[in-house]
């Protein structure tokens, strides 16, 4: 198969999702128009959506890989926010010279170790489950405390907040959304959007080579589908779930970097109920909570949906309360149709009327 005919093939599995978000942008923006502002698809507002979208993307993408190999990672939000205060904590600390510090040592090494956190806690993931065999919605269910516990140990139970002069001029300008061209890594061609963005498309188009081309994507697959088969066939299945776990781990890092951009602190409780929203852009892109399936363009669409209701809903200043239940009745809708898609269940069943017998 060609590569023009992946792509198309790609893009059409996705039309679902896509519709979607093409309803959600334009229900919202007639809704702005009459009630509102008429603000919502302004260029800053988009901007705005972009990179929030992209907090959410770049740890959806390694959540991706797990849901894909039938596992699940509640831990994702915490273990973000613990990279986050980890890189806060080393710039905070950081015996730095006055002046911009660019990539010195001591930004590298700060760097180092979120990454180095990230994927640690992964491995600790991946490790546990293949070891105990215990399902990974309670392993991880586990390992998310601990890691808000770690946090708050680092942070000393309190907000971490870096001197300016510490923060990397590059890193400060990730998350900007406003209107300064100077701070967007424009390359002379693209149009104005956050850095942040522009890493999340590397970072997307790299993980889905790697799923497609590579033997490790074909081995998440595999098992996601069937881990008793997958192991008949060779793969070794223990060592690839910590693999998923691990490189998952190494997103999470990259999204506590992208977070602390954003904040310009590091807060481990804020984590709490970050994965909701990492598994529900995976799930609301087309992934398969039964293993086997999933997209890391469906996985981008999925976050752009949740932040183009988000905004939609700030616009219309709905209170974020009516905002949660609406963001939570589209997952149902979603894990529903997935369940559909892969055959009716049981309760479907029932609500069909029973065959008359003549």
């Amino acid at each position: 198969m060609n590569t023009g005919r992946a792509i198309k093939k790609i893009f059409l599995s996705q039309l679902g999702p896509i519709f979607a978000l093409v309803f959600i942008l334009g229900l919202f923006a007639i809704a702005d128009n009459e009630w509102s502002s008429g603000n919502y698809l302004s260029a800053r507002n988009f901007r705005v959506m972009m990179n929030s979208a992209a907090l959410i993307a770049v740890p959806a993408l390694g959540m991706t890989i797990i849901i894909i190999a039938a596992g699940i990672d509640l831990s994702a939000g915490t273990a973000l926010t613990l990279c986050g205060t980890v890189l806060a904590t080393q710039l905070k600390y950081a015996a730095v010279a006055s002046g911009e510090p660019g990539f010195t040592w001591v930004v590298l090494q700060a760097l180092g170790l979120t990454i180095l956190t990230g994927c640690l806690c992964g491995f600790v993931n991946g490790s546990l489950i293949s070891a105990t065999k215990v399902v990974p919605f309670i392993v991880t269910l586990g390992t998310m405390t601990i890691f808000l516990g770690i946090g708050q140990i680092i942070s000393r139970e309190s907000t971490v907040y870096a001197d300016d002069k510490n923060i990397p001029g590059w890193l400060g300008d990730f998350c900007y959304t406003g209107s300064n061209a100077d701070r967007y890594l424009n390359f002379g061609f693209l149009p104005d959007v956050p850095n942040s963005v522009i890493l999340t498309v590397i970072l997307a188009l790299g993980v889905a080579l790697l799923l497609r081309y590579t033997v490790f994507g074909r081995n998440a697959f595999a098992i996601g589908s069937s881990e008793s088969t997958a192991r008949l066939c060779g793969v070794n299945v223990p060592l690839t779930i910590i693999s998923v776990y691990t490189l998952a781990g190494f997103f999470v890092a990259i999204g506590g970097l992208l977070y602390y951009a954003n904040v310009k602190n590091g807060n481990p409780s804020d984590g709490m109920g970050k994965e909701l929203e990492i598994i529900a852009a995976v799930v609301l892109g087309g992934g398969s909570l039964s293993g086997g399936r999933g997209s890391i363009l469906g996985t981008m669409v999925g976050a752009l949906i949740i932040t183009a209701i988000r905004s939609g809903c700030a616009q219309l200043s709905i209170p974020n309360t009516y905002t949660h239940i609406i963001i939570g009745g589209i997952i149902i809708i979603a894990v529903i149709v997935d369940q559909l898609r892969h055959g009716s269940p049981e309760w479907f069943f029932r609500m069909l009327p029973a065959k008359s017998d003549e």
